[in-house]
């Protein structure tokens, strides 16, 4: 499943062969002080969590979510597998306002982010 890395001044959310096919996407990667707020849910199935439409990716629910959501005046990055704990990392700039995904990574990996409020 996806993971953070920083690489260098950037982040990515390393996904694999068949996410970036799933998604219909690349790895998408920002400025690491691009982060803002960081925050870890038990569940990320549900509106407190997921807005929007799917447009393009794919999706079964409480299976698999990949790819961006589309509201009005948003683009959120989703890659989700199963239910379980996720997080939500939210960007000041960038195409997407939100990068949410399943947690497979300690949460200690992420207080080397520049910025991040939330932890």
């Amino acid at each position: 499943m996806a993971k953070v890395v920083k690489v260098g001044d950037e982040l990515v959310l390393e996904l694999s062969f068949w996410e970036k096919m799933g998604a219909l996407h690349a790895s998408p990667r920002i400025p690491a002080d691009s982060v803002e707020k960081i925050e870890f849910f038990d569940e990320l199935w549900g509106s407190d969590t997921l807005r929007g439409v799917r447009a393009p990716g794919t999706a079964l629910p409480y299976v698999v979510l990949l790819g961006t959501l589309r509201g009005l005046k948003y683009r959120d990055f989703v890659a989700m597998k199963g239910r379980g704990e996720g997080v939500v990392l939210t960007l000041k700039s960038g195409p997407f306002a939100r990068w949410i995904f399943t947690l497979k990574q300690p949460k200690a990996d992420f207080q080397d982010f520049g910025g991040a409020q939330g932890l």
